[in-house]
């Protein structure tokens, strides 16, 4: 079983940045992959990265292409997203997941964490 904690949300202003965190506890996160997506209201969970194991490759929804960084500390078990020039329509609840094999579907995920606010003001 493996548990999975965000933080790192909050308010900014278009053009600022935030960095999320995904700590985990009950699996070496580099044993897995790792997603990060996001669900606004009233739309579906949407794909944003991911890193796969061991290596650490990482893929990109084109939405953040250049402006979102995913990233993985083994030391402290967690999987970060940096964003950067933040919009008003990066407004939603950010879930990190974790999986065997990191792909875009959230169905292929069997771990979630809570979800973290994140909201972006004009």
């Amino acid at each position: 079983q493996v548990q999975l904690v965000e933080s790192g949300g909050g308010l900014v202003q278009a053009g600022g940045s935030l960095r999320l965190s995904c700590a985990a506890s009950g699996r070496p996160l580099k044993s897995l992959g790792v997603g990060w997506f996001r669900q606004a209201p009233g739309k579906e969970r949407e794909y944003l990265a991911s890193i796969t194991q061991s290596s650490g490759g990482t893929h990109y929804a084109d939405s953040v292409k250049g402006r979102f960084t995913i990233s993985r500390e083994n030391a402290r078990n967690t999987v970060y997203l940096q964003m950067n020039n933040l919009k008003p329509e990066d407004t939603a609840v950010y879930y990190c997941a974790a999986a065997n094999l990191a792909t875009g579907r959230p169905t292929n995920y069997d771990f979630w964490g809570q979800g973290t606010q994140v909201t972006v003001s004009a």
